[in-house]
């Protein structure tokens, strides 16, 4: 049996065992029937896709054999002659690569997620290239989301710096693309960044912006993410009762979309709360409700955040040898991940046990991890690059809006002005018909030859002069400004009205002075 039939085999499985809210359970059904019965692999791909983002929340598994299933189809059909097809293919196995990395980053799988965006990424920028401006303008969309996602990655290694830089260059894009949702998820992402070096004012600000934004879209997902995290906020200001609530709607939408992670984090933040309440039992039943979901889902960044609170609840509660179970745990995950927050945070508890167990050589050996990784997130180089980029980044803005204005500023000025010279050749060209149709009807009146040859002369010379005044932008263009051959443009419409001035003169004159 191929790879791609076990891949559509094990789909079917996963489908028909899944658990979905009964709001989607519909939709999955009515989906999973038209890829059954789609004819071509197009189709096919993008019942899947839709599938995808149905099922990304509260199964992911499934969803990583749908990407799986994507990629293989789009790998398939990547030797098709016809450059069109070709370039959708390769952009569908992109989105997927991008998916499947997004999977692995929600499992803590971070070496694997941050190959896959990679791969993606490299994709993306070769289609940005293609003469289709509809796939050129989708990948540069890709672009932006795989920036993120590698923004994100770094921001959690403590590598402040280049999350920003991969952040500001993902926001630029959806600025440029007028990407509404992922200006939103760029504006979040740094709102984190600015939380983790403690500056919580402009932390707020970005999450209320990129807020705003999601609430306009009616987006449930970024709006419960968006509520959590100005809850965090609440949180460490201190301002508990407003945290609960922003906890709260958090929880109430994601559990109501079936978001498992979002959900999660909401819960385990309602638990955060209440050890900040002295309310130890209500916290640990928080936290255990996070772990489990987390579990479920094989989510390591999050077990990792819930054993490291029930570890807390577990020494306040003079369990120190479960408390050690679960800090031990969380310190494997943590370094498993590579993430310096969660070391510290989980180096901080063992420190406390150890020092409760009189065990003063591990305590202080924990103390001194806790101090390295905290030198390693707020160190003066990384808020100097803070700083720096967020300067880079409103000047760049502030040039955009700048050029966009005076670009809309010469447009109105390029109207106004082709509106001023239409009216005004209009009134020429009636001028000149006027001119001429009087000095036909002078033909019923007798003038004398001379008077008859200075009208003619006269008519004739504001004909040319008109039409040195139309072509005169066409002969600038053409010469490049040069009087020596703006003269020989002149010369040559001088040299073809000649011969109509010669004969008319000849005509007009012997009607004007017969006799």
């Amino acid at each position: 049996m191929s790879f791609l039939r076990c891949l559509i085999l094990t789909l079917i499985i996963s489908l028909s065992a899944l658990s979905c809210y009964a709001q989607n359970q519909m939709v999955v059904d009515s989906l999973n029937r038209g890829y059954l019965t789609a004819e071509h692999d197009t189709e096919k791909v993008h019942y899947l896709f839709e599938l995808g983002n149905v099922l990304i929340g509260p199964n992911p598994d499934t969803v990583l054999i749908i990407e799986m299933l994507i990629q293989s189809i789009a790998e398939k059909n990547l030797a098709s002659p016809n450059k069109s097809l070709k370039e959708q293919y390769l952009f569908f196995k992109a989105e997927a690569l991008n998916n499947i990395g997004y999977i692995h980053d929600d499992k803590g799988n971070i070496k694997e997620a941050l190959s896959y965006y990679e791969k993606s990424l490299e994709i993306k920028k070769i289609l940005s290239q293609s003469n289709d401006q509809l796939i050129a303008i989708a990948a540069k969309k890709g672009i932006a989301e795989s920036l993120n996602n590698i923004g994100y990655i770094h921001n959690y290694r403590g590598a402040i710096a280049s999350a920003l830089d991969y952040y500001s260059q993902s926001l630029k894009i959806r600025e440029t693309l007028n990407d509404r949702y992922g200006i939103a998820n760029s504006l979040n992402n740094i709102g984190m960044v600015y939380k983790a070096q403690d500056d919580l004012d402009e932390a707020l600000n970005y999450y209320l912006k990129s807020l705003k934004i999601k609430e306009e879209l009616n987006h449930k997902y970024g709006i419960g993410e968006s509520w959590n995290n100005i809850g965090e906020i609440h949180t460490l200001r201190g301002n508990l009762k407003e945290a609960l609530e922003c906890y709260q709607k958090s929880t109430d939408i994601l559990l109501e979309i079936g978001e498992k992670v979002g959900s999660a984090i909401a819960l385990n933040n309602i638990g955060s709360v209440h050890i900040e309440l002295d309310n130890m039992e209500v916290a640990l039943s928080f936290f255990q409700k996070s772990l489990k979901i987390r579990e479920t889902i094989g989510d390591k960044k999050g077990i990792a955040e819930a054993l490291n609170n029930i570890g807390i609840i577990r020494l306040e509660r003079g369990e120190p040898e479960a408390a050690r179970e679960c800090a031990d745990r969380c310190m494997r995950y943590s370094k498993e991940l590579g993430y310096p927050e969660y070391i510290k945070r989980s180096a901080n508890l063992l420190k406390k046990i150890y020092l409760q167990e009189s065990n003063y050589k591990s305590a202080l050996e924990m103390y001194e991890l806790y101090t390295q990784m905290s030198d390693s997130i707020k160190n003066e180089a990384t808020v100097k690059a803070t700083i720096r980029q967020q300067t880079k980044y409103e000047f760049e803005k502030a040039q955009l809006i700048k050029e966009q204005a005076t670009k809309e500023l010469i447009r109105v000025s390029t109207e106004k002005m082709e509106r001023r010279d239409n009216l005004q050749y209009s009134v020429i060209l009636i001028s000149i018909l006027v001119l001429f149709g009087s000095i036909l009807a002078l033909g019923f009146f007798r003038v004398s030859e001379r008077t008859a040859e200075g009208t003619i002369f006269f008519s004739f010379l504001i004909l040319f002069e008109f039409f040195l005044v139309l072509a005169d932008p066409y002969i600038d263009n053409w010469s490049g400004g040069a009087p020596g051959f703006k003269l020989l443009f002149n010369a040559g419409i001088a040299a073809l009205i000649f011969p109509a001035h010669a004969f008319f003169e000849d005509k007009l004159k012997a009607r004007l002075t017969k006799r």
